[in-house]
């Protein structure tokens, strides 16, 4: 049979390691259609003269560009037959990315679990992306519910991986070569805000809100060469939970990053990716709303000219985010509330 069916969860054992296919050269023309699906404007992924000014010889990709890129690569092996992409957690920005560069991708099988139906089960995997210089780009742990083939096969004894609750600030890179002392420009970047200007605890409603559509979430899935499912086919998932296509979680993360330039317009670049849940599901026709709360600030220490905010990206659906909907006393979120993102931003500190 020369066809894949993808793995199921009995398929994974503890430790195996996944050397995913089909190396990925971003270009000029992904970083266009990443503009055009999600609307960034971030000014040092959209402008080369305003990346020179800060030290840079051109504009990188936008992080979450390479994040889905890479994400892409692991699905034909981790989860084309998922039920849902769960969370994050361990998540490092290691180098930026140019137009150009070629992305590829290994994971490891870092913990397995049952789930008592015993029709799924979910499995946690850590995924390194990198260059064609062999060189770390990022890296970071997901976890996933995945579906069995036969609901009476035996699986391996369950082990969850525990996993930091945040990334060490001295963990965090910043390109050397950035530097926001001398001619970064607030006009051109949109905002005057910097690090400074933030404190822990604020919340800000950053005010917009997107519809989604139906072409242009499977496009942009399509972008990341993502081949779930749960996002394409129609009949498969017509016996599914839902009864229709899944929108992919990273469609929700991305729209919800471009949403928050209306607030944290200088925060230019993810650090980290501390945690994160996508709480409930997306279906094209939904608008998308978002809103940030600092969880932290933390100076540079070894950096003068910027800082690190961390901060918790909240997406709603059909919900504007007026009065910051939020989960309970008891933790459980509102059917509005759609991601719960934990992050660790750059921003300039002059």
């Amino acid at each position: 049979m020369k066809t894949r069916a993808g793995n199921y969860f009995e398929d994974f054992r503890l430790g195996q390691k996944i050397a995913h296919a089909t190396p990925r050269t971003l270009t000029v023309g992904d970083a266009a259609l990443y503009t055009a699906l999600y609307g960034s404007r971030f000014a040092l992924q959209s402008s080369d003269t305003f990346a020179q000014f800060v030290g840079l010889p051109r504009s990188p990709l936008d992080d979450l560009l390479v994040f889905h890129t890479v994400f892409g690569k692991t699905v034909p092996d981790i989860s084309l037959n998922a039920v849902a992409n769960l969370g994050y957690a361990e998540g490092r920005f290691l180098k930026l990315v140019h137009p150009g560069e070629t992305l590829t991708a290994h994971s490891e099988i870092i913990g397995l679990k049952e789930n008592s139906n015993k029709q799924t089960g979910v499995v946690y995997v850590r995924t390194h992306g990198m260059n064609e210089k062999d060189e770390q780009i990022v890296s970071y742990v997901r976890w996933v519910m995945v579906r069995k083939r036969d609901a009476s096969a035996p699986v391996a004894e369950a082990h969850v991986p525990a996993l930091a609750d945040c990334v060490a600030v001295a963990d965090l890179h910043v390109a050397a070569h950035m530097n926001f002392d001398t001619l970064f420009d607030p006009v051109l970047s949109g905002s005057a805000h910097l690090w400074g200007d933030y404190r822990v605890g604020e919340k800000i409603d950053h005010g917009d809100g997107v519809t989604v559509e139906e072409a242009e979430h499977m496009m942009a899935t399509r972008l990341f060469q993502n081949t779930a499912r749960v996002h394409f086919n129609q009949f498969a998932e017509g016996q599914g939970r839902f009864g229709r296509r899944l929108i992919y979680g990273g469609h929700v993360i991305s729209l919800a990053r471009a949403i928050s330039f209306n607030g944290l317009a200088n925060a230019f670049t993810l650090a980290a990716i501390n945690g994160g849940r996508h709480v409930n599901p997306l279906f094209a026709g939904d608008t998308v709303f978002a809103w940030s709360q600092v969880l932290d600030k933390q100076p540079l220490s070894h950096r003068k000219d910027a800082g690190a905010l961390r901060l918790r990206l909240v997406a709603t659906k059909n919900l504007p985010c007026t009065g910051f909907p939020d989960k309970d006393d008891k933790g459980a979120y509102p059917e509005n509330v759609l991601l719960d993102f934990d992050y660790w931003a750059i921003l300039p500190r002059a």
